[in-house]
């Protein structure tokens, strides 16, 4: 009652109004299960292959092809497997597109069918995918890292860095966690306000603020500030994290600060965001060199002692470079973007490799995301113990939240702080 019978696949619009690639998986028992996958905008270049038609519509972007590839090269080999066996249903996806990180098929196309299975197979089990993918005992949600003040490639380059985030060190649970963030980020829209920055108003890609600053470290000092006027004690209660998103800044001959008018070598990069570090309650940076400079991540790493140092671009979720990066000390912690790796079974092998490493995993979404929450289960059954969809504002970001929520509410659960369980 778990074979799959039927594969149909259809064009959706992501939250920037791009075509992506949606699809329902129905079994033999009845059961189906949905997906809508997400798309990137600061991406690298080791993440598996968007397939987009070119041509006029939709500026090259629409995705007829990929959802032509779902509807018959793909249904076809899938139908009959048995979603009550994810493994056997991701391995015949990863085999049959025979090019490197699916530039035939296409990993919007793949990653669609191996996830709608998944929900299908979870849905077939009479369970949450939280639960299928998890099994027996408390779910441990995770700790979110949310998104307050946006530049880079989300804000258009209000500020260089692309995010700035708070993480609730201090919350009891993930109610009280989500509640605390939302209090901060009214804060820092109120401040900016306040000091005259009507752009403050404004939404980024992923709901943060997209306020035009004097550049990364008035930035900080705002939401330093606002994190105090929320009532919390900075690097107590609430921490900071950033996302510097550096791929963005490379040049080929340095990193370009253009809201400061400067452009920084590899170690002077380094040095800014040590500065940083030591003068905000910094305890995550993400990305802070571009993806092919691992003697500088690895200096980096060293220099950032005691901070989550994440690699986004550096490893694009790819189980190769991870192993590189765990040989060479480059990173500290593992940013898991299912859609940069293609299948379910590839992104967990990836996680479950981190975590078998002694690093940190942050479960991710991508800046141009859908309302299909089915990535807040991933990060859940995975036991990621870190989960970064952007903000509290705009729909697609709030699903995730109000589907682990709704887990808090009705499964047997936990709340997993890694920064009171363990050292970083």
């Amino acid at each position: 009652m778990t074979r799959i019978d039927q594969v149909v696949a259809w064009e959706a619009l992501d939250s920037r109004g791009r075509p992506t690639v949606a699809c329902r998986v129905t079994v033999s028992g009845g059961s189906s299960g949905r997906a809508v996958v997400p798309s990137g905008a600061s991406t690298g270049s080791y993440e598996a292959v968007e397939l987009r038609d070119g041509g006029h519509r939709y500026g090259g972007k629409g995705v007829r092809r990929a959802v032509e590839q779902v509807n018959t090269v793909l249904a076809d080999a899938v139908r009959g497997l048995d979603t009550a066996e994810p493994d056997a249903v991701d391995l015949l996806l990863e085999e049959l597109d025979g090019s490197s990180r699916y530039a035939r098929l296409g990993g919007n196309a793949v990653l669609a069918v191996s996830v709608a299975a998944a929900r299908a197979g979870a849905t077939a089990a009479g369970m949450s995918l939280a639960r299928w993918l998890h099994g027996p005992g408390a779910l441990p949600l995770p700790m979110p890292m949310i998104n307050v003040i946006s530049g880079g490639a989300h804000a258009g380059r209000a500020i260089d860095v692309q995010d700035l985030l708070v993480i609730p060190l201090g919350a009891a649970g993930f109610t009280e966690a989500l509640e605390w963030c939302a209090r901060v980020r009214e804060e820092a829209r109120r401040l900016a306000l306040a000091a005259g920055h009507g752009a403050a108003v404004l939404v980024a890609d992923e709901g943060g603020l997209g306020v035009p600053l004097g550049g990364n470290a008035e930035a900080l000092d705002l939401l330093v500030r606002a994190i105090e006027s929320a009532g919390f004690t900075p690097g107590t209660d609430v921490a900071v994290a950033i996302d510097v998103a550096a791929n963005q800044l490379w040049t080929g001959d340095g990193y370009e600060l253009g809201s400061e008018g400067r452009t920084l070598a590899t170690a002077e990069l380094v040095d800014e965001i040590a500065g940083w570090v030591a003068r905000h309650p910094v305890v995550s940076v993400e990305d802070p060199l571009h993806e092919d400079d691992w003697d500088g991540w690895a200096a980096g790493t060293r220099r950032l002692a005691g901070v989550q140092v994440i690699g986004d671009d550096l490893f694009a979720t790819d189980p190769s470079r991870l192993a590189e990066g765990v040989r060479r000390g480059a990173a500290n912690a593992v940013l898991v973007k299912v859609n940069q790796n293609g299948t379910l079974r590839g992104a967990r092998g990836v996680l479950d490799d981190a975590q078998r490493a002694g690093w940190a995993t942050v479960v991710s979404a991508r800046s141009g995301d859908t309302e299909d929450d089915w990535l807040a289960d991933l990060a859940v059954g995975w036991r990621a113990g870190q989960i970064k969809v952007g903000s509290v504002h705009r729909s697609e970001r709030c699903a995730k939240w109000n589907r682990l929520l709704e887990l808090e509410a009705t499964e047997d659960t936990t709340f997993t702080n890694p920064w009171r369980e363990a050292a970083v």
